[in-house]
């Protein structure tokens, strides 16, 4: 039997003071729209790697730190985007984020290419998870 397809890859908006919350529906919605495209979704027993690239200009890098902003691509992947805690607004594209085994994150400056999106990638842990 063939392993599930667990990879997928997609450009987030550039982060935005003060519209948080909308950012977070912004990055849960690429997501989903990348699983359907994929045809991936997640089970509470998959151990996961997620990789972020965001891209700041100069001010925002030196105001920004990288674990807020991980919290906010995390709490989108469970489909946490503002409200209660206990219920989600939105569908959970990874059931919880205790089952990120590996979490890789950086702030740069964007390239001119890039337009200011950033870039998420979860997949299957390869190896094994330190």
């Amino acid at each position: 039997m063939a392993k599930r397809a667990l990879r997928i890859a997609f450009r987030i908006p550039p982060y935005a003071s003060g519209r948080r919350l909308q950012w977070r529906r912004d990055i849960h919605a690429a997501a989903v729209h990348a699983c359907r495209r994929a045809g991936v979704s997640y089970e509470a027993a998959d151990r996961l790697e997620v990789r972020v690239r965001l891209y700041m200009d100069a001010d925002l890098l030196s105001i920004h730190d990288v674990d807020n902003r991980a919290k906010d691509v995390l709490d989108a992947l469970q489909g946490r985007a503002g409200g209660s805690k206990r219920l989600r607004a939105l569908s959970a594209v990874i059931p919880n984020d205790s089952q990120v085994h590996r979490l890789v994150i950086e702030k740069t400056p964007p390239p001119k290419q890039a337009r200011g999106l950033g870039h998420v990638l979860v997949r299957r842990v390869s190896g094994r998870a330190v």
